[in-house]
């Protein structure tokens, strides 16, 4: 995966989240952190690549959280001039009638095989644009549907005139990391046609398109597929986006769809995981919708007490991650004594974030992702009563919670406040602790140091999920439903634990019996009493799941697959 390379054109990545650095508020979640993740792997790769987004001066939100966990939302403000360095080149695109300059910052994400990648983030406060152009690429996914559609044209069409004005002339494929960036396949077409009207466009022009373009699609869920009504469109990106559009057989019920738009002007689409394929191919029939499942970034994720530990037994796994195979080689004894150190980083972050001192001994249970009612952070605490019991009888736990809710999602926020309410009856019976404005850094302490990976989304709404990976890769074993990557890293009792038989939908009462009962039956009884069989899994997680579940062999299947001719 490292070797020399002959020299080729990059590959243009382009996504409206990336996560690079926690303090770089320019990610929301999973999306964000999976793209950065890409770009470190093609850079240890030596795989050439350059990255497009947005500066997102205000970030996503910081949340903060009461003590009824009411969220309340303010600006993550940061000055990309602090920590970047300007180019050059200003470009521009037309906006309801009037013209937004776009400048950009670049940063240098670092390979270890010497091959870095440029990251390009676009930027409209710039003095020559009125104060609404300024303002335009400040929120990530903020404002309304006439503010996403301008942040689109700014990232798609912008953003391919900004790499051309930067001298990349010729580019390996333009790769479309969720719809947000479709628009550029426009800007594209624009070249194709060399200032030809649009009523002469034809398929020799759309199919010159599509053999740059390749796409990835990350949701099964509708609502996460941007679309916009025709008139929006109209008003917003003008007349002749409207006929290249039509001239590209894109509008539907004069409406457009994003990802629809990327899926027919790509050569390669691809979901998330194998299930989220088969959905996907549901959602979108007619389209050829192939599947390479995610995978994380070893070395970014992996925490320093077991990093110690893999360069003393797997030396070489930071470029190969395939050698985490060798894990199972590893002494028991000393992977419990690494845990127990990854442990403490998290009891002591615990203590220092929120007063509350939790306990070594006991089993800690972390559920973190983005609020979201179909990934049911409440499900655990559906009936505390039998949760006392099973902490009474099987062993006890203290679980670590973490996630924001979008500001315009109340259900989901109040999901937050439902699990607060649940740890206030629980009281110190069961500790359980909410931590908030969860980001890179929060995540880089709960995933190592938990003992038990909890998720539980619905199916089949779960596109991947990449934290259970992260956790894998830390000896942390997952108890999960079968959704998203766990379908394919799943091994029953070798790897973690299954919540319910199958692939199928099943109600939250079902679900909630079967993590009991996985937790009061198998879970609980292995760790408190047979610990060092709790240990096996925790090697197995890392050998068979970390060794594939990386983005170097992500990059490597997109290198061969979605990028060649």
């Amino acid at each position: 995966m490292t070797t020399p390379r002959l020299p080729q054109p990059p590959v243009a990545y382009f996504s409206m989240e990336i996560g690079l650095e926690s303090d770089m508020p320019t990610y929301s979640g999973g999306l964000g952190v999976l793209a950065g993740d890409s770009i470190r792997a093609a850079a240890d790769m030596g795989l050439p690549m350059v990255a497009v987004t947005l500066a997102h001066r205000k970030g996503y939100f910081r949340q903060q959280l009461d003590e009824h966990g009411q969220q309340s939302e303010s600006d993550e403000e940061w000055e990309p001039e602090s920590s970047l360095e300007r180019v050059e080149p200003t470009v521009s695109v037309e906006l309801h009638g009037t013209r937004v300059a776009i400048g950009a910052w670049k940063t240098v994400v670092p390979g270890a095989n010497g091959a870095p990648v440029q990251v390009y983030l676009l930027d409209t406060r710039l003095p020559e644009n009125g104060p609404e152009q300024q303002a335009l690429t400040d929120h990530l996914y903020g404002g309304d549907l006439r503010y996403r559609l301008g942040q689109e044209l700014v990232l798609g069409v912008g953003g391919v005139k900004m790499l051309r004005a930067l001298g990349y002339s010729e580019v390996r494929a333009f790769h479309m990391n969720e719809g947000h960036s479709a628009l550029l396949t426009m800007a594209l077409l624009e070249e194709a046609l060399s200032g030809c009207q649009a009523e002469q466009v034809d398929e020799s022009a759309i199919e010159a398109v599509r053999r740059q373009c390749v796409f990835t699609t990350h949701t099964p869920v509708a609502a996460g597929h941007d679309q916009f009504d025709l008139s929006m469109v109209r008003d917003n990106l003008g007349d002749r986006m409207v006929r290249l559009l039509e001239a590209c057989h894109v509008i539907r019920d004069y409406r457009l769809n994003m990802t629809r738009l990327a899926l027919l002007l790509s050569r390669w689409s691809n979901a998330v995981a194998f299930r989220h394929g088969q959905v996907s191919r549901e959602m979108f029939p007619g389209f050829r919708i192939n599947e390479i499942t995610n995978g994380v970034h070893s070395e970014t994720w992996v925490a320093p007490p077991m990093k110690e530990l893999f360069d003393h037994y797997i030396p070489g796994w930071r470029l190969v991650p395939f050698a985490f195979r060798h894990a199972i080689g590893i002494p028991l004894a000393e992977l419990r004594r690494t845990h127990a150190a990854s442990k403490t980083r998290l009891l002591d972050y615990v203590r220092r974030e929120t007063g509350v001192s939790l306990d070594p001994g006991v089993m800690t249970i972390a559920f973190a992702r983005r609020a979201a009612s179909y990934k049911r952070p409440e499900l655990l605490f559906r009936d505390l009563e039998r949760l006392r019991t099973i902490n009474r009888v099987a062993g006890p736990i203290q679980v670590v919670v973490a996630g924001k809710a979008h500001p315009a999602d109340e259900m989901a926020k109040g999901l937050i406040r439902q699990v607060h309410g649940a740890a206030r009856e629980l009281g110190e019976s069961i500790p359980v602790v909410y931590l908030e404005n969860y980001n890179m850094e929060t995540a880089g302490m709960i995933v190592p140091g938990a003992d038990l990976w909890l998720n539980n989304p619905q199916r089949p709404l779960e596109a991947s999920g990449t934290s259970g990976m992260k956790a894998a890769m830390n000896g942390v074993p997952s108890l999960s439903t079968l959704d998203g990557w766990w379908i394919e890293g799943h091994v029953e009792g070798v790897t973690g634990w299954a919540i319910g038989r199958d692939w199928n939908p099943a109600s939250d009462e079902a679900d909630a019996d079967a993590l009991y009962n996985k937790l009061e039956l198998t879970v609980l009884p292995l760790f408190y009493r047979q610990p060092e069989a709790y240990a096996e899994v925790m090697r197995s997680a890392i050998a068979l799941n970390g060794s594939f579940f990386n983005a170097q062999r992500m990059m490597l299947q997109y290198d061969r697959e979605a990028y060649g001719p």
